[in-house]
């Protein structure tokens, strides 16, 4: 089986490597796979945490975490990224997007600003030397920190990462998460255009650590970033954020209730500032860990519209990767099908230009970050006389 290899050039903190390099791959005629970080190779003891959206141009963007040392979320962390042009069957070689020496630079959550083609990124950093459950309150220089960067040539080059934490994180909050996974910008209603980021946070509220939900947006295409809503209830926290119909939107939540292995949901009617209706998705079992929302179609007056949604389908353990297709807005899951039967945890769902699927996620105990392709209909089983169920 072939592998790639990584090959990095640095200048100025950034790396404008476009040259492509062949990647191991599987394919039939419905499901196409594509390994894209494969771990100590590259430099880099683990690939960890991805992320994939579709730029303006029809561009696969890649990010991942690269864990220098070991496999640990503390510690030497680089944000890289891969690019393909061809629908992910071909990837360039990998880009430092952010290395800040021994420290951890993490959470990718970009957004496409569909208005202008720029892609917003935001992730998070703090000191290499601290553990999340040693990370403090407030800005200091060892605390958990949000910072944003963009980039204006279809992911080629970014500009230096500006910290804003002072306008998306309260101070009395301690650990503090972006994404991972991908944003959102509203297509419909009154906030239309405005650019929403998933994020969760740790609050101590009477001497209790407690998990929350968030999010964060911008309303004037990046150049200003603002606290939105939270979640109503605690024991939530890595989430992703959907569009409903009527400029509704739905968080989905990774789950810290013990009692119940399923995903938690709520709803905002103002854009993501207020969130109401918190409650468990029991379809969607979980063993605690990320997944992806994503919205493949809006309905039209011949076909009902299509939400997505990815994540290792187990009460028990990290396995059975399984996607999922929603014809009613996420109220029912009608289709669904095991992408990979093994260990398999964090992922994050696309839809490209040609209507094909995308789905980027951990494989096999983290040894592999894998691009997989697919229909809609890989998902739709048919009846004998060829109609979709």
């Amino acid at each position: 089986m072939m592998r790639y290899t990584i090959l990095v050039a640095t200048l100025a903190g950034l790396t404008f490597l476009t040259a492509l390099v062949p990647a191991a791959s599987t394919e039939d005629s419905q499901l196409a796979q594509t390994d894209v970080f494969v771990s100590g190779e590259g430099g880099y003891h683990t690939y960890r945490i991805p992320s994939v959206i579709v730029t303006k141009r029809g561009t696969l963007l890649a990010f991942c975490e690269g864990r220098k040392n070991n496999g640990s979320d503390a510690g030497d962390i680089d944000l890289l990224l891969r690019r393909s042009r061809d629908g992910g069957k071909t990837w360039s070689a990998a880009q430092v997007v952010w290395d800040d020496g021994p420290n951890t630079c993490g959470n990718p959550c970009p957004v496409v600003d569909q208005n202008t083609g720029v892609i917003w990124l935001l992730l998070t950093w703090n000191s290499g030397n601290v553990h999340e459950r040693q990370i403090k309150p407030g800005y200091s220089e060892d605390s958990r920190r949000v910072f944003v960067t963009h980039s204006k040539d279809d992911g080629g080059t970014w500009t230096e990462p500006v910290d804003i934490t002072s306008q998306t994180k309260e101070k009395a909050w301690s650990w503090y998460a972006t994404g991972p996974g991908a944003g959102i910008q509203i297509a419909n209603g009154t906030h239309r255009g405005r650019m929403v980021i998933p994020c969760d946070h740790k609050a101590t509220i009477d001497e209790d650590i407690r998990y929350y939900s968030h999010v964060v947006y911008s309303d004037d295409h990046g150049t200003t970033w603002k606290l939105g809503g939270r979640a109503p209830q605690d024991k939530v926290n890595e989430c992703e954020v959907v569009e409903l119909k009527g400029g509704r939107l739905m968080l989905n939540m990774r789950n810290y209730d013990n009692s119940v292995r399923a995903r938690q949901v709520c709803f905002s009617d103002d854009g993501g500032l207020t969130w109401r209706d918190q409650r468990h998705d029991m379809t969607l079992i979980e063993p605690i860990c990320q997944a992806s929302i994503r919205r493949y179609r809006w309905p039209s007056s011949d076909q009902p519209g299509v939400i997505l949604f990815s994540n290792p389908a187990s009460t028990e353990r990290r396995q059975k990767l399984t996607i999922r297709a929603s014809y009613d807005d996420g109220t029912t899951w009608k289709h669904s099908r095991v992408l990979h039967d093994g260990p398999s945890a964090y992922s994050s769902l696309c839809v490209l230009d040609d209507g094909s699927i995308g789905c980027l996620y951990e494989k096999d105990d983290y040894k592999l970050v894998t691009f997989a392709r697919f229909a809609l209909e890989w998902l739709q089983p048919e009846t004998k006389d060829g109609e979709t169920q």
